[in-house]
């Protein structure tokens, strides 16, 4: 998925040419967490800032702390995961995704690791 950039707390960024970047947990956050069974997502219209909690996915291993991927302005919540969390085990990448924000940075995206750089970070992980 070459136009996705990731956080090393494993949230995966798509940004759209207008400055809308759509977030979800990774394939690898997900399989870590076994079945995810409610999510806690932050709320629109709310700003946030790099690193910061901003909601928590409960699984049946634990819980997952989600954290600002950059700085800006959460504008949707992916409904369809608040109702059926479960999308973010079946399908991470797409029906999985968290919340959309309009970045305040576009090139603090492009700085985030790349897939190759995301996979070398994994294989650090153990």
């Amino acid at each position: 998925m070459n136009d996705l950039r990731y956080t090393s707390d494993h949230l995966w960024v798509r940004l759209d040419d207008d400055g809308i970047a759509t977030v979800g947990v990774t394939d690898y956050a997900q399989a870590e967490l076994g079945d995810v069974v409610a999510v806690d997502a932050p709320e629109t219209e709310h700003d946030i800032t790099v690193n910061e909690e901003i909601g928590m996915l409960e699984a049946d291993d634990g819980n997952f702390e989600l954290r600002a991927p950059t700085s800006g302005s959460v504008i949707e919540i992916n409904e369809a995961v608040l109702e059926r969390p479960e999308l973010i085990n079946e399908s991470p990448f797409d029906d999985g995704w968290i919340f959309r924000m309009q970045v305040d940075d576009e090139e603090a995206v492009d700085d985030l690791m790349d897939e190759e750089a995301y996979a070398d970070y994994l294989d650090g992980l153990g």
